[in-house]
């Protein structure tokens, strides 16, 4: 049956089947429970260096107006202040869900991809080199 402004009807999308481009959870939810799995799977070294760090996430990051860079996640670092009393930092690390479901094949590669970039951020914030990276149990 054709409508009347002559415009065919398209099939009635598949929600289970993959997108072109990459791998794509049905939720947030379902995505926020991918990156708490992952997180957990960090060596208990490496773990040690999330104390204090909240865990958050986010659909897209901002632009960076670096060109066509795009984040996967990133830390941030800000300071709250308490009354009278001194400042408390307040750190954690946000992950991006579009770029990084964009990147993933299944939802074990999306992991991976968590992994890399928690571990990244960890490196990056707290002056860990490869061979550092090894006594912790980074692989």
């Amino acid at each position: 049956m054709e409508d009347r402004h002559a415009r065919h009807r398209r099939s009635v999308p598949d929600r289970h089947r993959r997108p072109d481009d990459g791998f794509r959870l049905p939720t947030s939810a379902a995505f926020d429970r991918v990156v708490a799995d992952a997180v957990a799977g960090l060596p208990a070294g490496l773990r040690r260096y999330l104390d204090g760090v909240r865990v958050a996430t986010a659909d897209v990051p901002p632009s960076v107006g670096h060109g066509d860079e795009v984040l996967l996640s990133r830390y941030e670092r800000t300071s709250t202040r308490t009354g009278w009393r001194r400042s408390r930092p307040d750190e954690r690390v946000v992950f991006f869900r579009r770029p990084l479901e964009a990147r993933a094949h299944d939802r074990h590669d999306l992991a991976e991809l968590i992994r890399h970039a928690l571990v990244d951020e960890l490196a990056e914030r707290f002056d860990l080199d490869d061979d550092r990276l090894d006594e912790l149990g980074w692989p």
